[in-house]
């Protein structure tokens, strides 16, 4: 099974999403890295910087092929050409609204387009995969008529785009069906998400024969976005038992480059690298969990890159509680782990979520335990900030009794801050910030702000802190000290 990746490229276009090319050619790193066959680099005639970053990624000597977009124009052909691409994705479309509507153009006119195209980019030497645009929605005579002509024309491969996410999962594998036989090619298909059916669509055109789908990381994409490439390899993989070359343990360290790269969250929710997708809070799901992860896990959360965490709350019962704590070598009676569940309930029965920091605070004063004085204290800190000044962070700390101080810039005066104190941090909590949320609790100008952080240590385990003051960046700092102390806890327990 091949797999097309075209984040850079579809992925680009989600609305609002735009990157640098030395972005791009970072993420073309990370693709390659994960087991990409193919990725689709962009659209080489939308802007120069657009070929540069394709030309950029070309020479980068990858292991996948490299493609890039092309209109059935000899223009976007001849960029392609400039780019040093070898493989060019070229597409027109074929339904009668886009053909009278957008196009202008008649069948005949579309069919000698596509077959021109086929033709010239052959001639100069390129790998092409042809896609007939909205073909779900076109008329299905003349779809295979133009199919069956572009391979005559020297198509390498054909695409079946559901451009607008129409299709069914049962009409994709008839149309792949019909287009694999009728031509002999290779198939792919590349889905969109309109109905939330990209993911089974594509499935469906792989099992029907179809040889390559396309995908992006995090489902981006124009509109509801494309079928999401976590949840269409791991289901194929579990539920289907088809081979890929995708190395599925970096799938949740890629999913968050993407995500910071091209700056769109991913929803908590999503399967596979969703926050929560391995989180468990209910008591009944965390009894079962710890007693045998399938109770409630359809698969390892190590997999895919992830851990399996732990939520307090309302709905956590006394097992998982006690699990939480002795993480954290913590280890409370009967009668004291009652206290605290029921502590934590009363907290959380106010609308609050849980953190980390929260149930170990509420564990020591229920326990009276000394284990919980910080071991990283901070001092002071100034922040250097203004429109014509790049926000600068100064901060002074105490660490295993010794002073430090460290400077770092980022692009606003909590980035600065929070940096510079990980650059302190360093060897002793080797960290990384894996949410940072903040939220209003009060109105106006003075408003208290109440800011969140979640960060991960490099053996996957997250830990969460909450503080909240009329200053965003000492709220911000304080936060982000209380988790730092909270994870070298952590790392005393089990250096022990």
């Amino acid at each position: 099974m091949r797999i097309f990746d075209t984040t850079l490229r579809d992925g680009e276009q989600t609305p609002g999403v735009t990157v640098t090319p030395e972005q791009k050619i970072q993420v073309a790193a990370k693709l390659d890295e994960l087991g990409i066959d193919a990725i689709e680099a962009g659209f080489p005639i939308v802007s120069q910087g657009e070929m540069h970053a394709i030309k950029s990624i070309a020479k980068q000597g990858l292991k996948a092929e490299i493609c890039g977009l092309a209109r059935t124009i000899e223009a976007d052909i001849d960029a392609a050409l400039r780019c040093d691409l070898k493989y060019v994705h070229t597409f027109i479309a074929t339904s009668d609204i886009h053909m009278q509507y957008k196009l202008k153009m008649n069948r005949d006119q579309v069919l000698a387009k596509a077959i021109k195209a086929v033709e010239y980019a052959k001639k100069h030497g390129l790998q092409v995969e042809f896609s007939a645009e909205d073909a779900t929605r076109s008329d299905r005579a003349f779809l295979l008529k133009v199919f069956n002509a572009v391979k005559e024309a020297g198509a390498d491969r054909l695409d079946i785009p559901d451009t607008v996410g129409y299709a069914t999962p049962h009409y994709v594998a008839d149309l792949v069906r019909e287009v694999s036989d009728s031509t002999r090619l290779p198939v792919s298909v590349h889905c969109h998400d309109d109905f939330g059916l990209a993911v089974a669509n594509s499935i469906s055109g792989i099992n029907a024969g179809a040889a390559c789908a396309h995908v992006t990381i995090n489902g981006l994409g124009e509109r509801a976005g494309n079928a999401s490439l976590e949840e269409f390899v791991m289901a194929l993989q579990c539920l289907y038992q088809k081979t890929h070359g995708i190395k599925t343990e970096l799938l949740y360290e890629t999913s968050k480059f993407v995500s910071n790269t091209m700056g769109i969250i991913v929803q908590p929710n999503k399967a596979i690298i969703g926050e929560n997708a391995f989180g468990h809070e209910s008591g009944i799901h965390t009894h079962g969990v710890l007693s045998n992860p399938l109770t409630y896990e359809p698969i390892s959360p190590e997999l895919v890159g992830r851990k399996r965490w732990l939520q307090a709350g309302k709905h956590a019962g006394a097992h998982g509680i006690r699990a939480m704590l002795e993480e954290f070598g913590i280890k409370p009676t009967d009668d004291q782990l009652k206290i605290i569940v029921e502590k934590q309930k009363n907290i959380a029965d106010k609308g609050k979520a849980i953190t980390t920091a929260d149930l170990l605070s509420i564990s020591g004063e229920v326990m009276g335990n000394s284990q919980f004085e910080e071991k990283f204290k901070l001092y002071d800190f100034h922040i250097l900030t203004g429109m014509n000044l790049i926000p600068t962070a100064v901060v002074r700390l105490n660490a295993d009794g010794k002073d430090f101080i460290a400077s770092e810039i980022g692009v606003g005066p909590v980035d600065a801050a929070l940096k510079a104190i990980q650059k302190i941090s360093g060897e002793m909590a080797n960290i990384k910030i894996r949410e940072y949320r903040l939220d209003s609790i009060s109105g106006g100008s003075d408003a208290l702000a109440e800011v969140t952080v979640k960060v991960e240590d490099k053996n996957g385990n997250v830990v969460s802190a909450r503080k909240a003051g009329e200053d965003v960046v000492v709220a911000s700092v304080q936060a982000m000290m209380d988790a730092i102390n909270k994870v070298l806890l952590r790392k005393v327990l089990y250096s022990r």
